[in-house]
């Protein structure tokens, strides 16, 4: 269970209505309400502030378009459900949060479903559509165990791209 705790959504720099839009329907705030959840803080972009919240929300309903940094709210969250842009999945992932990532479909040429269902399938995320919201909140095991993303190897990616540029270490040396 949540205990009170705090559902960060973020749509990133994006406009992204269609998930605002399904997590403020009677049964998304519901399943979250059964969860233990009891605050429901949405950063909606470029998008439009969220519209009426119905009455009998068991959830306290904030949002805002902008902040300098999601670093605070995301630290707060015991459960962070974003769009699926990369920047947004990297920081919950590097957070260690719960991660339930919704993929737009409105967006053409989408790679950022690739991206959602590929970390979905090694265990470090939910991903779904707005379509499957519902079903992944009613199922949503709060004891589920998410794998960590493995720390970054910058030293053999800039070996591969030095391979492929054709500079070599002799090559650097050469430069100075």
């Amino acid at each position: 269970m949540a205990d009170g705790g705090l559902v960060f959504v973020t749509v990133g720099t994006t406009q992204f209505d269609e998930l605002v839009a399904a997590l403020l329907r009677p049964p998304a705030l519901d399943a979250l309400a059964r969860l233990g959840f009891r605050r429901l803080r949405i950063q909606h972009g470029r998008g439009a502030p969220p519209g009426g919240v119905p009455a009998a929300c068991a959830l306290r309903v904030e949002s805002y378009a902008f902040k300098p940094s999601l670093a605070a709210d995301m630290d707060e969250a015991a459960l962070v459900i974003s769009h699926a842009g990369s920047g947004s999945i990297l920081e919950a992932l590097g957070r260690q949060k719960p991660l339930l990532v919704v993929v737009n479909e409105a967006l053409m040429d989408n790679h950022q479903a690739e991206l959602a269902d590929e970390l979905g399938a090694r265990g470090h995320l939910v991903a779904t559509r707005c379509s499957g919201l519902r079903r992944v909140l009613d199922e949503w095991d709060a004891q589920r165990e998410f794998r960590p993303l493995p720390d970054a190897q910058p030293l053999p990616f800039c070996a591969h791209v030095d391979a492929l540029l054709g500079i070599g270490s002799d090559t650097r040396e050469e430069a100075r």
